[in-house]
C-alpha cells in the first residue's frame, strides 16, 4: 500500500510539473509592455518589456550556482526605473574564478536609459537554510550572497526594491549565460519514479504470494 501511495505522489508531482513547464513555455509569447505598472502585475514567467537604467555600480553575485555542472555566480544588477521602482534584472551565469578571494569581473560603464526584455520570476530558494547567506551591508561591491531574501537584498541596497527579478532575455547585451529553463526536474523524471513504485508494489504482492504458497506447501508435506 505504501509503494501504491508513493506511485501516486510522484504521479501528481509530475504533473503539477509539468502544468509549471506549460507556464513556461506560454509565457514566452509576446513581451509584455509593463510601462509605470510593478512587475508583480503579470505572472511568473511571463516575458515583459520595461525602460530603466541598469545600475553597475551596485551589483550582487549569487553565489553556489551551477551550469553544465560548473560552479559559478548570477549576476544581479539593480535597474532604475523613470517612475521610481528599483528591479532586478539577473544578467546571467558566470564561472567561478578558482578563488574565494577573487571575484568575477562584472563591471558596466555608464548606461543610459533603455528598454530591456525578459522573464518575471522569482528569487532561487535554497532547499535547506544551512545554504543561506545575506550579503553583508560593509563589504564593497559587487556583494556576495547565497539564496538571499528580496529583504536582505534591499537592505544592503539601501533602496526598496520589487518582489520580482527580471531573468534578462539570451538575446539582449550586456548579459552572460542565460540558459533559462522551468524550475525543477522533468516532469517525465517524476512519472519514471512513479512507475518505479508501483513496480516495487506488484514485485512485493508477488514474493508475499510465492512465500505464502511456499508456506502453505511446507504445512501440507508435514501433515
Amino acid at each position: 500500500m505504501l509503494f501504491i501511495k508513493l506511485g501516486f505522489w510522484q504521479w501528481n508531482r509530475g504533473e503539477a510539473r509539468q502544468a509549471e513547464w506549460d507556464h513556461f513555455a506560454r509565457g514566452a509569447e509576446k513581451a509584455a509592455a509593463l510601462g509605470s505598472s510593478s512587475i508583480d502585475t503579470v505572472p511568473r514567467f511571463q516575458r515583459v518589456s520595461l525602460v530603466g537604467r541598469l545600475d553597475g555600480a551596485h551589483q550582487f553575485l549569487l553565489d553556489n550556482r551551477t551550469h553544465d555542472g560548473h560552479a559559478g555566480y548570477e549576476v544581479l544588477t539593480p535597474l532604475e526605473r523613470p517612475e521610481g521602482r528599483v528591479v532586478l534584472v539577473d544578467r546571467g551565469w558566470v564561472p567561478f574564478t578558482g578563488r574565494r578571494d577573487t571575484l568575477p569581473n562584472i563591471g558596466l560603464g555608464p548606461r543610459a536609459t533603455r528598454t530591456i526584455t525578459g522573464r518575471a520570476d522569482n528569487l532561487p530558494s535554497a532547499g535547506l537554510p544551512s545554504g543561506r547567506a545575506a550579503p553583508s551591508v560593509n563589504t564593497d561591491w559587487p556583494k556576495l550572497t547565497s539564496y538571499p531574501t528580496m529583504g536582505e537584498l534591499s537592505a544592503a541596497l539601501g533602496r526598496p526594491l520589487e518582489s520580482r527579478i527580471v531573468l534578462l532575455d539570451p538575446q539582449e547585451p550586456d548579459g552572460y549565460v542565460r540558459d533559462w529553463h522551468p524550475p525543477g526536474i522533468q516532469p517525465v523524471r517524476h512519472w519514471s519514479y512513479a512507475i518505479q513504485w508501483w513496480c516495487f508494489a506488484v514485485v512485493t504482492v508477488i514474493f508475499w504470494v510465492v512465500i505464502g504458497r511456499k508456506r502453505a506447501s511446507e504445512r501440507a508435506t508435514r501433515q
